[in-house]
C-alpha cells in the first residue's frame, strides 16, 4: 500500500495583531533573511507555543510545530484534539488553503476539502454551477461532472433549489451541497473538518455512511475532523491526537481516543463535598461507595454501583423529585433515574439517599453522574454537572472475553423465550 500523504517538521505561525514585523527596517530584514538568503525567519524564533489558556510574551504563535507522520492511501484517519490544538490549520496546509511556515507537505493524488461553511463555493453562482467550478479546480473534465451530477444533487437532497444561488442558501443546505460535491467527485484524498455539525441528525448519518463507502469501499484516503468520538471510532481505522499545536498522539482509533478522554489521568473522583451550601435547600454530599462502604471509585462490570447523597431540605421543597443522570466518555446519556424527596425526609429537614446501580449493565466505560433536585413544575433547585465519577473496569467475564467489541452503554439482561410452532 503507498503513501498518500507524508507531513515532514511542518510548523505554521501566525502573527497575532498587527500584519508583519511592525516596521519597514524589520521587514525588509525579514525579506533579505527568507527570501534572498533562503534563511530562517528571524523572527520566529521568539514564537511561543499555541496554548490559549495562556496569556504569552510574544506576538508569534506557533499554531503548528513540528508535525511529522504519514497516512496510507484507503486509510480512514481521525484528526481529534481541543478547541485551538491545530486541527483546522492542519487541514487548511492539507487542503493548500494556506501555506506553511516551515516543513514539507507530499500528497499523492487529487484533494477534496469540506472545511468551514463557504469554503469553495462562489456566492453569486448557483448549486448547479458551483458543483462544475469544484470540479473545475479539482482537475476534472466537465464529462466526467456531468457522470456524477444527478448523483450529487440526489444525495445533497436541494434538487428544488439547485438553481439558485447558494448565498440564498441556509447553513445547512450550504453544507449538504458542499459535502456532496466534496464526497462524489473523483477526488483521491477527502479532507472534512467539524462543519457537518451544521447538519441535521439524519444528514450527518448520511455523511458518515457515505465517508465510510469511499474509505472502505473505493479505496480512497478520509481526513476527518470531529469532537463526536463515537462517529470518530465507527469511521476511522487510525487517528492522531493533536494538543496545543504538536502531535500529541497517535495510533489505533481507540487507543487514541482512550488517550484523548483520558487526558492521560485516571479517573477517580468518587466524592464531593460542598464547601459552602447555601441556606435553603442544598445537597451536602455526595459519595460513591462500594459493598463495605468504602469510598470507591473503580467497580468490575460484576459489581453494583451504590451513590449516598446527603442533602439539606427546605419544608418547601419536600415535595421535590431528585434524581440523577449516567452519561459515558463520549457524552452519551445512558440512564436516568429519579425518587420523591418526601419519602427520605429525616428530623430538621436532612435527609440523606442512596441509589444503587444494578451490576452486569454498565459495560467497561469511564463514568460520570449528573446530579438535579427539582420541585415538580421542574423549578430547578440544585444541579450539579459530573461532580462525581467512577470506572466499570473489565472485570475477565465471559461476556468480556472478546474485548474491543462496541456492546454500546447498557448490557441488558432480557427475558429469552423458546418458541415453540
Amino acid at each position: 500500500m503507498s503513501i498518500a500523504i507524508q507531513v515532514e517538521n511542518l510548523s505554521k505561525a501566525y502573527q497575532i495583531g498587527q500584519i508583519g514585523t511592525g516596521t519597514i527596517s524589520r521587514d525588509l530584514e525579514r525579506w533579505w533573511a527568507t527570501t534572498v538568503r533562503g534563511k530562517e525567519d528571524p523572527f520566529l524564533k521568539i514564537g511561543e507555543t499555541n496554548d490559549r489558556s495562556t496569556k504569552g510574551k510574544s506576538d508569534i504563535v506557533w499554531s503548528l510545530k513540528d508535525i511529522n507522520f504519514e497516512i496510507q492511501q484507503g486509510d480512514a484517519v481521525g484528526i481529534i484534539g481541543r478547541n485551538g490544538a491545530g486541527k483546522s490549520t492542519l487541514l487548511k496546509l492539507l487542503s493548500e488553503v494556506t501555506s506553511p511556515t516551515t516543513g514539507k507537505i507530499n500528497i499523492k493524488g487529487r484533494v477534496a476539502s469540506l472545511l468551514e461553511v463557504g469554503t469553495g463555493f462562489h456566492p453569486e453562482l448557483s448549486g448547479r454551477e458551483n458543483i462544475f467550478l469544484n470540479g473545475a479546480i479539482l482537475g476534472m473534465r466537465k464529462k466526467e461532472i456531468q457522470r456524477k451530477l444527478d448523483q450529487i444533487i440526489d444525495f445533497s437532497g436541494v434538487e428544488r433549489y439547485v438553481d439558485t444561488p447558494v448565498k440564498r442558501y441556509s447553513s445547512g443546505m450550504y453544507v449538504r451541497l458542499a459535502f456532496a460535491v466534496a464526497a462524489h467527485l473523483e477526488s483521491e484524498i477527502l479532507i472534512v473538518d467539524e462543519v457537518l455539525a451544521v447538519g441535521d441528525a439524519e444528514f450527518q448519518k448520511k455523511c458518515l455512511g457515505k465517508m465510510n463507502e469511499v474509505s472502505k469501499g473505493e479505496g480512497r484516503t478520509v481526513l476527518f475532523v470531529s469532537h463526536n468520538m463515537g462517529a470518530v471510532n465507527s469511521l476511522c481505522n487510525h487517528a492522531i491526537l493533536m494538543k496545543n499545536g504538536k502531535l500529541d498522539f497517535e495510533g489505533s482509533t481507540q487507543s487514541t481516543v482512550d488517550h484523548y478522554l483520558s487526558g492521560g489521568e485516571t479517573v477517580n473522583n468518587a466524592h464531593y463535598i460542598n464547601e459552602s451550601p447555601e441556606t435553603e435547600s442544598d445537597i451536602l454530599e455526595i459519595k460513591i461507595v462500594d459493598t463495605q462502604g468504602t469510598i470507591c471509585g473503580n467497580f468490575g462490570f460484576d459489581q453494583s454501583v451504590k451513590v449516598i447523597f446527603s442533602l439539606k431540605v427546605a419544608e418547601k421543597h419536600l415535595s421535590g423529585h431528585f434524581g440523577i443522570r449516567v452519561i459515558d466518555q463520549l457524552e452519551r446519556s445512558v440512564f436516568t433515574s429519579e425518587t420523591q424527596v418526601n419519602n427520605f425526609i429525616q428530623k430538621e429537614g436532612f435527609v440523606v439517599i442512596s441509589v444503587a446501580i444494578p451490576a452486569n449493565v454498565l459495560v467497561p466505560n469511564k463514568y460520570q453522574l449528573i446530579v438535579g433536585f427539582h420541585k415538580v413544575n421542574v423549578e430547578i433547585v440544585k444541579y450539579l454537572e459530573s461532580p462525581v465519577q467512577f470506572v466499570i473496569e473489565e472485570t475477565g467475564t465471559e461476556f468480556y472475553k472478546y474485548s474491543g467489541i462496541d456492546y454500546g452503554c447498557v448490557f441488558l439482561n432480557c427475558e429469552w423465550n423458546a418458541q415453540i410452532n
